[in-house]
């Protein structure tokens, strides 16, 4: 008999390793576990069933009682260069800002570079608005990782859809395809 698993933080009426409860996540998501390479990483991902109306990460974290600063959010940055924008993710953690102006453009080599606007957003992961997440990004996507959310513990993040939320250790985000963890990426 498998032992349920319980989260690191909170108070969630339902806990469960995020490869058991695929189908409730976004497909991007969901085959990205499948076929993480790291496998220690993609199992020690738990997936809590959450309401989709209390996403937000200040009223979740209100909510559930999870803690403001072990909660990370991902952003969608366009990156513009030469006539070209590129597309790339940046996650840092909630008490932060990610330094779209400085850090990130600088970093990705842009002439300028601001938050994707919502539609592109979405469009382009296949995530729900609120619930982006960095597992399961497009190919080929930077992934830019403020040195803090690698160093936590563990890290509350979207599933790809608003309802859930995803915990894992930091450290396993560093895993990720394309991942680059900064410091100084957000303040």
């Amino acid at each position: 008999m498998t032992e349920q698993p319980h989260a690191p933080f909170g108070t969630f009426e339902s806990v469960s390793a995020a490869l058991a409860v695929a189908d409730l996540l976004a497909d991007p998501v969901a085959d990205a576990l499948k076929n993480w390479d790291d496998r220690e990483a993609a199992e020690s991902v738990l997936y809590v069933d959450t309401d989709p109306g209390k996403a937000d990460t200040a009223v979740f974290c209100e909510t559930y009682g999870a803690p403001l600063e072990a909660s990370a959010n991902c952003v969608v940055v366009a990156a513009k260069r030469g006539g070209e924008t590129a597309l790339a993710a940046c996650l840092a953690l909630a008490t932060t800002r990610v330094d779209v102006n400085k850090a990130v453009r600088k970093h990705l080599e842009a002439r300028k570079a601001s938050f994707a606007s919502m539609d592109a957003a979405v469009a382009e992961t296949g995530m729900e608005y609120g619930g982006i997440t960095p597992i399961g990004l497009p190919a080929g996507w930077p992934l830019l990782i403020d040195a803090a959310v690698a160093e936590a513990p563990y890290v509350l993040i979207g599933s790809g859809r608003r309802r859930g939320k995803l915990i894992l250790p930091g450290r396993a985000l560093a895993q990720l395809p394309g991942a680059e963890v900064l410091p100084g990426l957000a303040g």
